[in-house]
């Protein structure tokens, strides 16, 4: 565990230095791209240099000398130039959140690093770091740290120091701490820390002190956590990263509220929003106006909420606009379609050979089924074995359907032992009450004390009658639980549907919840009271009901898993009568269905489900049912938003 920091005091004595070293820098700079030197690799060189050192301070500026240097690189035909260009118009996009243009950047510059690499020049620049930044950035953790991995051993491999990519470790850190996997996150926050000391890249180290801060935040190490976030700020200070300086802000003013200390969150959030705000870091605007709008929602104080919100909406805007999730798409589609291009081709002749193959074998075969067409004794043969292929299709058929009714019966049988629990422990505590009172009456009654005896005789009575109801009570459950449960007898009869949709809700989630205790989801109903009984087979609507809300509890509980900001799993189920009609909608807000399965989900033995977790046979027997009944069943849905089952009546 590393717990020694470098002296705070002793970086902030040195913090005007090195600004002044910082000023002397770009006034150098300045100065060879004012001059009227000749175009040459010294030029694009100083361009990289100036468009690297806005990346992380003035977006517009540090993509002006990203094209400059481009431009001039293209002209003179020098590649590497063209390499370092990528890496600084990457920075530039990805700091405000252009994800589309950051990629293309990326790509470009993992193009442009093998080709080098490839005509056998010597290149310091590693490919896959920015990819896996984008991939960190869209939520794709297994690519992100494949992408990172890649990095770290491609640096093996090339002998190169490592202390220059402790980044890598350092945003792997970032990935496990996502996934909660702290041990991971906490190994490669150390690791990375540890490289980055001595690395040549010392400007970009701020990275691994706030990850390994953040780290310890998750572990409830906050003393640590905010030496490390202060240790971060000086040291984005001393290299002027206004980027990283804003993080440290953001990180320590989320420590600060964590800790309730609202005043220095405020004042931090403050900090770190006027620095984004001045150099266009949308992201961690996001972050800042997001912690204050909470702040101050909570204390009550409306107009700075508002105030506030009005930035975070914003921010999110100009982060997560449709239009540019739809480009990052587009763009990676398009470069796995270029592969995907390339193998096909390559398939498609393979193709051609085995087809070849195929119709000589095809011809010889097509000249022996004649021969045995001719022969009775093979025919009786082959139509034994399709008897007996379709025999065991019809048994592995019955066994499916079996399972499914099965694990119906499992989800149910859970969710009554959780509605019979209830009026049990009523039973079971006042009978223990009873028991101490009959033994108070006993020596009461020795002592002669013959009030004392009728009033602990009146609360054995008043006892008793809630033993005896909670006792009917738990008949009355087994028993309506029972009449649901048996087999079908096909025979219609009136039924009180929104007390049957609710009896079943409840069931399902009790079922869910009796295997996974952490489960938890909202249950929304809106019944139409106007409805009043309907003629039905009780038993056969309720396991359409129950199989569509174990799909529903099983959506939202997967999306839960994934530990989206802000997401509150929720079932909704709504009645209303509709002229002769009676409509029952089910609503889940999990990840829906993608389009292209929803005309497939009501196919017999059809799942979106992982293998052995579905057979795929329960909503196929519900459609069934319903089409039995002369009824509707339908699917309304909306990938990663919501499900809606609407069954009409």
């Amino acid at each position: 565990m590393i717990k020694q920091l470098k002296i705070l005091f002793l970086l902030l004595a040195t913090c005007c230095f090195a600004a002044a070293q910082q000023n002397h820098y770009l006034d150098s700079l300045r100065k060879i791209l004012n001059s009227e030197t000749k175009e040459d690799t010294f030029r694009v060189l100083a361009l990289s240099y100036m468009a690297d050192y806005y990346g992380f301070v003035q977006f517009d500026s540090s993509l002006f000398y990203a094209n400059k240097e481009a431009e001039l690189s293209d002209k003179l035909n020098f590649v590497h130039g063209k390499l370092l260009s990528y890496k600084s118009k990457f920075f530039a996009f990805n700091v405000t959140g252009n994800f589309p243009m950051a990629l293309r950047a990326a790509l470009n510059h993992d193009k442009t690093y093998y080709q080098l690499v490839n005509d056998g020049k010597p290149v310091m620049e590693l490919p896959h770091y920015f990819v896996g930044l984008l991939n960190l950035e869209m939520g794709d953790y297994p690519e992100a740290i494949s992408n990172f991995k890649k990095t770290i051993d491609l640096q093996k491999k090339r002998r190169q120091p490592l202390n220059d990519i402790f980044f890598s470790y350092s945003q792997l850190g970032v990935v496990y701490l996502k996934q909660n996997k702290l041990d991971s996150a906490l190994k490669y926050a150390e690791e990375g820390y540890k490289l980055g000391i001595n690395a040549k890249l010392s400007k970009f180290y701020s990275l691994a002190i706030i990850v390994l801060g953040t780290v310890h935040v998750a572990l409830h190490d906050y003393k640590f956590a905010e030496e490390l976030f202060r240790y971060g700020i000086v040291h984005s200070g001393r290299y002027n990263n206004i980027y990283f300086k804003a993080r440290s802000y953001n990180s320590l003013a989320s420590l600060f509220q964590k800790e309730n200390l609202k005043d220095s969150a405020i004042y931090y959030s403050g900090i770190s929003l006027k620095l984004c705000q001045e150099h266009n870091f949308a992201e961690f605007t996001v972050n800042a106006s997001n912690l204050l709008t909470q702040i101050y929602s909570a204390g009550g104080k409306t107009d700075s909420a508002l105030k506030y919100m009005g930035i975070l909406l914003a921010a999110k805007d100009s982060v997560f606009s449709q239009s540019r999730s739809r480009q990052f798409s587009q763009l990676a589609f398009n470069e796995i379609l270029s592969q995907q291009k390339i193998e096909t081709d390559k398939e498609r002749y393979q193709n051609k050979v085995r087809l070849y193959t195929l119709l000589s074998i095809l011809m010889i075969f097509s000249l022996l089924a004649f021969i045995l067409y001719r022969n009775n004794r093979q025919k009786q043969k082959a139509q034994e074995k399709i008897e007996k292929a379709y025999s065991e299709l019809k048994s592995t058929q019955s066994q499916l359907i079996q399972s499914e009714k099965m694990a119906s019966l499992g989800e149910l049988t859970a969710g009554i032992a959780h509605e019979i629990q209830n009026p049990l422990n009523f039973v079971n505590n006042f009978s223990e009450v009873n028991k101490e009172l009959m033994q108070e009456l006993k020596d009461e009654a020795d002592k002669g004390n013959i009030d004392e005896v009728k009033s602990l005789a009146n609360d054995v009575i008043e006892n008793s009658e809630k033993i005896n109801h909670h006792g009917k009570r738990a008949d009355s459950i087994v028993k309506g639980m029972l009449q649901h449960t048996r087999a079908s007898s096909g025979q219609k009869e009136l039924t009180d549907i929104n007390k049957l949709a609710d009896e079943y809700l409840k069931l399902a989630y009790h079922g869910l919840r009796a295997k996974d205790k952490l489960f938890n989801a909202a249950l929304i109903t809106n019944y139409d009271e106007t409805i009043g009984s309907i003629n039905i087979v009780a038993q056969d609507i309720a396991r359409v009901l129950l199989n569509i809300y174990n799909n529903a509890f099983y959506a939202v509980n997967e999306k839960s898993k994934l530990q989206l900001l802000n997401y509150e799993p929720a079932i909704t189920v709504t009645t209303k009568k509709i002229n002769e009609k009676v409509e029952i909608s089910i609503l889940d807000n999990g990840n829906g269905i993608p389009q292209k399965l929803v005309d497939k989900i009501f196919q017999p033995f059809f799942t979106t489900k992982p293998t052995g977790q579905g057979t795929g046979l329960g909503l196929s027997l519900s459609y069934d049912i319903i089409k039995a009944h002369s009824s509707e069943i339908k699917v309304e849905t909306k990938e990663s938003e919501f499900t809606e089952f609407i069954v009409t009546i």
